[in-house]
C-alpha cells in the first residue's frame, strides 16, 4: 500500500516542546498540580502602549490583508532598529520582510537557500526545530557539537571539521536556546572566515538579543565584517516583548535572499496580522522601559534558580549569559539521562523541565528549565527536585 503521508514528516516527528507543554495540560486537566519551568513563553504581559495600538487598529477596522511584505511604518520601524542596535543596514523596500512570528522567518529563510541534499551546520545544543526545518527543506542538517567544559563556544577548527563540498549554510543563535550563551568575538571571526572560505550563507536566530545579563554585548553577524551580503537576520517580538501569541516576527538580508523569501512567504501565509502589525510598531517605536524591566526581573531569577540548582545533590549549572533558560548539567545524580530525568520528575515531582537530549547531541545529561515564571514558582520547583533527588 503507498505511504499515506510524506517521508519528511517521519524524519521531523513532533517537536519535543510542544509535546512538553501538551502533556503538562494533560496532567493539569486531571486535577495534578505541574510546576511548568519547560517552556518558553514569558510571564509578563504585553505592555499596553503596544496592546493599546492594536486595539486602536481594530477599532479602526485595520483588520484586512495588509501588503506581503509588511505594512510600510513596521518595515521603517524595523530598518531603523536594525541600524540603531545592531548597526545592520537594511532598506525597508527591499531588505525586509515582517512575518508571523520569527519562527515562520527561520522556515522561509531555510526553504529558500536550502536544496535537496544541501547541508545546514547548527552547532548544538540548539534549539528543536532547526533540525526539523532542514529536513522539511529536504537538506541535510548536520550537529556541530559543542562542549561544556569550554562555555559550548564555537571555533574555527570545529566548524571546518563539519564542513564540507555540500555544507550551504549555518545557523546561529545568540543568545542560545538552550545554554544562554552569547556569541564573542572571537566565534564571530571564527563563522566569518568559515563563511567566506565556503561561501556560506548565515541564518542568525537573535530572538533572545534583548535578553542579556551582567553587561553583555550582543553581536550580530550583519553587522561583522565581510559578512552584510550573506547574512539573514531573524528576529521577532516574543520575548523582548513578551508578545509571544502575537506571532509576529522579521527578517532582514541581502536583497536577493530576501526576494526568494518573499516568494515562499507569499504562498505559505501571505501576511503578517494587519492589526498585530500595528502593535509591532508600537513596540519598536514606544517605550522601552518595559523590557528593562523584564530584563531586570529575569536576571534576578537567574541568580536565584543558579545558586539552587547548584545546591542540589549531582547538578551542576553554569549562570547564563542570557535569555531566561538555566542548562543544568544532572550526570552526577544517577537518576538517568536527561529524558529519564525530565520524564521521572514530572511523573514524581510534578515538575516540567525539558530534555537536554531534545536540543540535539550537545545536550546529553542536561535539562532546562525555563526561570520565565514567578520567583514563588521557582522557589517551589527548586524545593521539589531537592525532594526528588533525595527520594523524598
Amino acid at each position: 500500500m503507498t505511504a499515506r503521508t510524506a517521508g519528511r514528516c517521519a524524519r521531523i516527528g513532533e517537536s519535543a516542546t510542544v509535546a512538553i507543554n501538551d502533556r503538562v495540560k494533560a496532567l493539569r486537566a486531571g486535577g495534578v498540580d505541574i510546576l511548568d519551568v519547560g517552556g518558553g513563553d514569558p510571564d509578563f504581559g504585553t505592555a499596553e502602549h503596544v496592546s493599546g495600538e492594536a486595539i486602536a487598529a481594530l477599532h479602526a477596522g485595520f483588520t484586512h490583508y495588509t501588503p506581503s511584505r509588511g505594512v510600510p511604518e513596521l518595515l521603517r520601524a524595523i530598518s531603523n532598529k536594525l541600524r540603531r542596535d545592531n548597526g545592520i543596514t537594511a532598506d525597508p523596500g527591499r531588505n525586509v520582510i515582517v512575518t508571523p512570528s520569527s519562527k515562520h522567518a527561520l522556515f522561509i529563510a531555510l526553504m529558500a537557500i536550502l536544496d535537496p541534499g544541501d547541508e545546514l551546520l547548527i552547532p548544538t545544543p540548539s534549539w528543536v526545530s532547526y533540525q526539523s526545518m532542514a529536513h522539511l527543506a529536504a537538506a541535510r542538517p548536520v550537529p556541530v557539537e559543542l562542549r561544556a567544559d569550554d562555555g559550548f563556544a564555537l571555533s574555527y577548527d570545529r566548524l571546518l571539521a563539519h564542513t564540507t563540498a555540500r555544507t550551504k549554510a549555518i545557523v546561529i543563535n545568540t543568545p542560545n536556546n538552550p545554554t544562554g550563551h552569547v556569541l564573542r568575538p572571537d566565534e564571530a571571526d571564527a563563522i566569518a572566515a568559515i563563511a567566506s572560505e565556503r561561501d556560506l550563507v548565515i541564518v542568525t536566530d537573535e530572538i533572545y538579543e534583548k535578553i542579556i545579563y551582567r553587561g553583555g554585548a550582543h553581536i550580530s553577524m550583519a553587522a561583522w565584517p565581510g559578512c552584510a551580503d550573506r547574512t539573514l537576520t531573524v528576529n521577532g517580538f516574543s520575548k523582548a516583548y513578551a508578545m509571544p501569541g502575537w506571532r509576529l516576527g522579521y527578517v532582514a538580508g541581502p536583497a536577493d535572499i530576501i526576494a526568494a523569501m518573499l516568494a515562499v512567504h507569499q504562498h505559505t501565509v501571505a501576511c503578517a496580522g494587519s492589526f498585530v502589525q500595528r502593535g509591532g510598531v508600537a513596540a519598536l517605536n514606544g517605550p522601552q522601559d518595559a523590557v528593562q524591566h523584564m530584563v531586570s526581573e529575569y536576571s534576578a531569577r537567574a541568580d536565584l534558580v543558579v545558586r539552587g540548582l547548584n545546591e542540589l545533590p549531582g547538578v551542576t549549572c553554569h549562570a547564563p549569559d542570557g535569555t531566561f533558560y538555566a542548562f543544568a548539567d544532572i550526570r552526577g545524580t544517577g537518576v538517568g539521562d536527561s529524558a529519564r530525568f525530565a520524564g521521572s520528575l514530572l511523573e514524581r515531582a510534578a515538575v516540567a523541565v525539558t530534555p537536554g537530549s531534545a536540543f540535539g547531541p550537545g545536550g546529553k545529561g542536561y535539562v532546562r528549565l525555563s526561570f520565565a515564571t514567578s520567583v514563588d514558582v521557582l522557589r517551589q520547583v527548586l524545593v521539589r527536585m531537592a525532594d526528588f533527588l533525595r527520594g523524598g
